[in-house]
């Protein structure tokens, strides 16, 4: 196949065809789907979830990941929040030339090792190369199916003194890539938290029947996510500073670089609210996982038709947070 990509790789010739059995077929499996312009899938229910989502982290390669790991965990953790048994992944690849193809191997054989471990299926793809310069390196696009298992209707169940819990650290994410991406030169190493949380919070769908909502807070952290709840559902939410769980290398990389940890990226973390008779078990079960070991009730619902978040600090005093203005780190994810 050759060292690097080239644009031959992406002409629908000899070198593609190459590309595509020796290294995504090789990797993904399935290679009876690859043979046509189409997968049919049996899915044993009629409701479904689908999401699309595109990675053009920068780095590709971070500490704690890769783009490929990232493309898998962040596409399952989207179906999962919603509710749904991820089963199906597709994948697009648009491609530099130039692009090592060994490092495309290691991308690759992330995805594999990522899909493996949350029990999906990589059952369709594209690969397109561009030439040099047009791209940075290499870009994913994946699309995620999974069967609803239990439906979240939150606008009809929020109540006053539900609790909001958050499944361990945040900040990690985007704080890893940050300073590996400027090189920065900080020697407490500061890991990414990219991982897939169809397990852990399958177990608690399993075993919880009060939880009102779940949700990723991966770009514009757990600030922004939490005000698009109260925003969306006319609630007003109060989390506590004190009880909210950051590693003390975050904070102090935030306090070197003016970052404000509560709007950083997560990969690997999930919000869930749900009622107070079932918080601690919910917390239990999460607790349970080692993705889960720094999990904590952060807040709860205090009132409807407000649509606002308040930051609760230890002085006892509250402030109102918005969402995440202009772009604090681009190309995250």
């Amino acid at each position: 196949m050759g060292q690097i990509i080239s644009l031959a790789h992406g002409d629908g010739g000899e070198l593609s065809h190459q590309l595509i059995q020796e290294l995504f077929v090789e990797a993904f499996g399935n290679r009876e789907e690859s043979m046509f312009d189409a997968t049919q899938l049996s899915l044993p229910t009629s409701e479904i979830a689908v999401t699309t989502d595109s990675f053009v982290i920068k780095p590709v390669f971070f500490p704690g990941g890769t783009i490929g790991k990232l493309a898998v965990a962040g596409t399952v953790n989207d179906l999962t929040v919603s509710g749904a048994k991820p089963l199906y992944l597709t994948c697009g690849f648009v491609i530099e030339e130039g692009f090592p193809i060994n490092d495309l191997k290691k991308i690759v054989l992330d995805m594999a090792n990522e899909a493996k471990k949350t029990g999906v299926a990589i059952i369709a793809g594209d690969t397109k190369v561009v030439e040099r310069g047009s791209a940075d390196g290499v870009f994913i696009n994946t699309t995620g199916i999974g069967i609803i298992e239990k439906k979240l209707n939150p606008e009809l169940i929020f109540n006053e003194n539900d609790q909001i819990i958050i499944t361990g650290t945040i900040g990690d994410h985007g704080m890893a890539v940050f300073t590996s991406r400027e090189n920065l030169g900080i020697s407490v190493p500061l890991l990414s938290d990219c991982a897939s949380l169809n397990h852990m919070l399958g177990n608690v769908m399993k075993e919880c029947d009060e939880v009102r909502i779940m949700r990723d807070p991966t770009r514009g952290g757990l600030a922004t996510t939490l005000v698009e709840i109260a925003e969306d559902f006319s609630l007003t939410l109060v989390i506590e500073e004190e009880k909210i769980p950051i590693r003390d290398e975050v904070h102090g990389a935030c306090d070197l670089l003016g970052f404000d940890p509560l709007y950083l990226a997560n990969e690997g973390k999930a919000i869930i609210i749900v009622s107070k008779q079932e918080s601690q078990k919910v917390l239990e079960i999460i607790k349970q996982d080692p993705i889960g070991k720094d999990a904590a009730i952060i807040g709860h619902v205090s009132g409807k038709e407000k649509s606002q978040l308040l930051l609760q600090t230890p002085l006892g005093s509250k402030r109102m947070l918005s969402r995440l203005t202009g772009t604090m780190l681009p190309r995250i994810c």
